[in-house]
């Protein structure tokens, strides 16, 4: 028995609706997800811009000061706080690091675990931050590459003497030394989408241990 006519053109239509909703879904949701990602990259860039500005200014401000020793305050080290800015020359990067973690932070900029060492301190300072935006350079990071933190206590230098691929559960890479080294974690691979599964790890060892 055949399908009546109207009945047929009816279920046509409705697939054509159908079809027509899921495409406008879609496309609404890639826009959605376009403005979303400006808006992630707008957003860490004018943080950091003016992160960066204000750094420079105080940094100015301390070294023309007649007494540095005598006027300087302390920053205060609570999440969120900025505490340097971090550059490896070789690569082009250049980022302000704060205290702190979480996705917010992360998102503005590079962030330092708590519980480790900070710059100019003795033991392991760790940094980490996201592969897809300050850390993408670490892809090409070399052995002997130089490493600087500039802080609001000066500038302390490191020299990379290892980098490795572990997985996320290897809590060694945070755990404290002896030594004045410096660890930058990131994830990996850094191409890979979605939530990768393990982590890329750079070491460096300070060499210059009076800041500047």
């Amino acid at each position: 028995m055949k399908t009546p006519v109207p009945v047929a053109r009816t279920r046509r239509k409705t697939r054509a609706l159908i079809l027509r909703a899921a495409h406008y879904i879609l496309l609404v949701g890639g826009v959605l997800a376009l403005a979303y990602a400006a808006f992630v990259i707008a957003d860490a860039h004018t943080y950091q811009s003016i992160q960066q500005s204000k750094f420079e200014s105080e940094m100015q401000s301390a070294s023309q000061s007649p007494s540095p020793n005598q006027n300087y305050a302390p920053h205060p080290v609570i999440d969120g706080s900025p505490i340097g800015e971090m550059e490896v020359p070789s690569l082009g990067l250049k980022a302000i690091f704060v205290q702190g973690d979480s996705p917010r932070i992360l998102r503005r900029a590079v962030g330092h675990i708590s519980n480790t060492a900070l710059p100019g301190e003795s033991g392991n300072v760790v940094l980490t931050g996201h592969r897809d935006t300050f850390f993408r350079p670490l892809r090409n990071i070399q052995q002997g590459d130089a490493i600087t933190l500039k802080t609001f206590h000066g500038d302390f230098q490191y020299r990379v003497e290892s980098t490795a691929i572990v997985p996320p559960s290897d809590m060694q890479v945070l755990q404290p030394s002896s030594e004045r080294t410096l660890t930058l974690i990131t994830c990996f691979p850094f191409y890979y989408v979605g939530a990768a599964p393990n982590r890329f790890v750079v070491r460096a060892r300070q060499v210059d241990l009076s800041p500047q």
